[in-house]
């Protein structure tokens, strides 16, 4: 892949309507890269697409549950005949259910890793598979930087992204022999409405600024949210040539958020 216009190839966004995927989806068509979006949120999907045309990029909207694998396999075909094998996929869908492990349900245990985790195989199985013959392509997942970081009341997330983060590795290093690079971006706190349906009186922008000894929580180094874009502009070094010698590499995007570790 060129470094200064993706013309001509495909990418697979999941969790495309909003959020970090929209991002992504945006910054990728922004490089005239032919753009995927793949959301559960038929209705958002094809409205966030459909804003994206008017501006003249080249986004297609296909509604898929990531979660089930016969539905991945089924949106990857539409894909394929209506554009073509993927050159690159981000898999940026998740959701989030917070609370005390001993107060957990089961549902919603079940319904974090559905997304999370086995989605993110689903997905990176099936284009997988696409890729190996060709020799070619570039695997992203949007992890966080929770996955490093015990978190009090979101033990389902963290846990789950951990997964999905340590499975893009090892499928890495399977992939490294066919010319594939498999990569993370995991934010920390950012801007988003999943960031936004967390805040409460005791959890406020400031708090999660400065930090919380009560919750053993660090701040943010550098003083702010993070903002979709800025996770949208990591994914896109790395599926450049730019980034052409990094596979298996975990980039934080936390304002310092975990110092690194």
């Amino acid at each position: 892949m060129g470094s200064s216009s993706g013309e001509g190839q495909v990418a697979i966004v999941t969790g495309a309507a909003q959020g970090i995927g929209k991002a992504v989806a945006k910054e990728l068509a922004n490089q005239h890269i032919k753009v995927a979006m793949v959301d559960q949120n038929a209705r958002l999907l094809y409205s966030t697409a459909k804003a994206f045309q008017n501006e003249g990029l080249l986004v297609s909207a296909f509604p898929a549950d990531v979660s089930k694998s016969s539905s991945v396999d089924h949106v990857l075909d539409q894909i394929q005949a209506e554009l073509s094998a993927p050159d690159i996929l981000v898999n940026v869908a998740g959701v989030l259910e917070t609370g005390p492990v001993a107060f957990f349900s089961d549902e919603d245990w079940k319904r974090v890793f559905d997304v999370n985790t086995h989605g993110v195989f689903y997905v990176s199985r099936a284009v997988a598979r696409l890729m190996i013959p060709r020799k070619s392509g570039v695997i992203i997942t949007v992890g966080s930087n929770a996955a490093a970081m015990p978190r009090m009341n979101m033990s389902a997330y963290a846990a789950s992204k951990a997964a999905a983060v340590h499975f893009t590795k090892c499928l890495g290093l399977e992939l490294a022999q066919h010319g594939i690079r498999c990569n993370v971006v995991s934010p920390g706190s950012t801007d988003t409405a999943m960031q936004r349906h967390m805040w409460t009186e005791d959890l406020t922008v400031d708090s999660i600024l400065s930090g919380s000894l009560e919750s053993y929580r660090l701040g943010i180094p550098l003083g702010k949210l993070g903002e979709a874009e800025d996770v949208a502009q990591a994914v896109s070094f790395l599926v450049s040539d730019r980034a052409k010698q990094i596979t298996m590499c975990d980039l934080r995007v936390d304002g310092g958020a975990t110092l690194g570790v």
